[in-house]
């Protein structure tokens, strides 16, 4: 690697520190506004997690599209999926986005990471598809422990992400557990114990 690569690679670095400052439409359960990097990190861990009832997949590359799924965000910020109802996608604006993110970073890193949007998006791979699947369960698991403002929907969480969430019987357990989760919350009932 040239040093010039590694002088671009770290300015790519130093842009994707953003992704630290942007907020998403989750509270914590101290309150706090929930981070796209804070949500990108524990949809990693909740991957790691089930890794063991996944043995068909390629955990390397889940992580790395995990990793890279939602980075856009760092230029436009997160569109809440509650907002995205009748709206053009928003992986169209979050590619144009990561383009401009990554800048002048090295070929190969530009390459790689916009092929691991491009694959997360299309949902084209069984690893992409188990990304999204987690993805959602993860957003869930938060909304369901945060606390959320008064006006909070939980019960948009019901029908959200369903497409990625069948099939896997682990992952289709996770669901049921959540769904029961967000009924709770939607009837009152306080977050459940951590």
């Amino acid at each position: 690697m040239q040093t010039a690569d590694i002088h671009s690679l770290l300015a790519f670095l130093r842009r994707a520190e953003r992704l630290k400052t942007v907020t998403r439409t989750s509270w914590t359960s101290e309150g706090k506004q929930e981070s796209t990097a804070e949500h990108t990190w524990r949809l990693c861990l909740f991957a790691l997690s089930v890794k063991p009832w996944f043995p068909e997949l390629d955990f390397e590359r889940v992580l790395a599209i995990a990793l890279v799924h939602d980075l856009g965000e760092a230029v436009s910020g997160d569109i809440s999926a509650v907002l995205q109802v009748g709206a053009p996608p928003k992986h169209e604006q979050e590619r144009r986005d990561l383009i401009q993110l990554l800048g002048d970073a090295p070929d190969s890193v530009r390459t790689n990471l916009l092929a691991l949007f491009d694959e997360y998006n299309s949902a084209a791979t069984p690893e992409a598809k188990f990304v999204k699947a987690v993805d959602k369960l993860e957003t869930i698991l938060q909304h369901n422990q945060g606390r959320n403002p008064a006006t909070f929907d939980y019960a948009f969480n019901l029908p959200y992400g369903q497409q990625y969430t069948a099939g896997h019987p682990v992952i289709v357990k996770l669901r049921e557990i959540l769904d029961a989760e967000t009924q709770a919350r939607a009837a009152g009932d306080r977050p459940p114990p951590l």
